[in-house]
């Protein structure tokens, strides 16, 4: 289980949200279809928009805010994972992305370790262009935050 939080801004576009391409050699041809919300596990005792706010943190770095957070819900991935995402109006300008890393086996069996950043990219995006570029599952919460934001103007 995760938790974590979809962005937003009004831009000159419209609506926009942010969203982030994850690092390592796993990800790094990939685009379409691979972008996600910031995230991160849930332990037991966490509470999930601690961990929401946490990740968004640890994936951004510490020039990211975001403010107050409204529930969108929970969404279940391909593979099974279950996300419990949040809305909030952020202020992030990617070029200042500092993510956390991690360290895995690279490459695989070759006995030598290398770290990646967590995150490689964060961007801003209207709301139909993520759609093209988020985990197919994600994309529901695009969908619920368009009815939040319709329901606050009084639609």
């Amino acid at each position: 289980m995760s938790a974590g939080i979809l962005a937003y801004r009004k831009g000159a576009r419209g609506l926009e949200v942010l969203l982030v391409h994850p690092g390592g050699p796993f990800w790094r041809k990939k685009d379409g279809g691979a972008w996600s919300i910031p995230k991160g596990e849930i332990d037991a005792a966490d509470a999930p928009e601690q961990v929401a706010r946490r990740e968004f943190a640890e994936e951004l770095g510490p020039s990211a805010s975001i403010g107050p957070l409204q529930p969108l819900g929970e969404i279940r991935q391909r593979g099974g994972k279950r996300v419990i995402a949040f809305a909030g109006e952020g202020h992030f300008d990617p070029a200042a992305l500092i993510s956390n890393t991690f360290d895995i086996e690279w490459p695989p069996r070759s006995g030598r370790r290398q770290s990646f950043p967590e995150v490689d990219r964060a961007e801003w995006f209207d709301i139909e262009f993520a759609r093209t570029k988020m985990l197919s599952a994600q994309v529901e919460l695009l969908d619920r935050l368009l009815a939040t934001a319709a329901e606050s103007d009084g639609r």
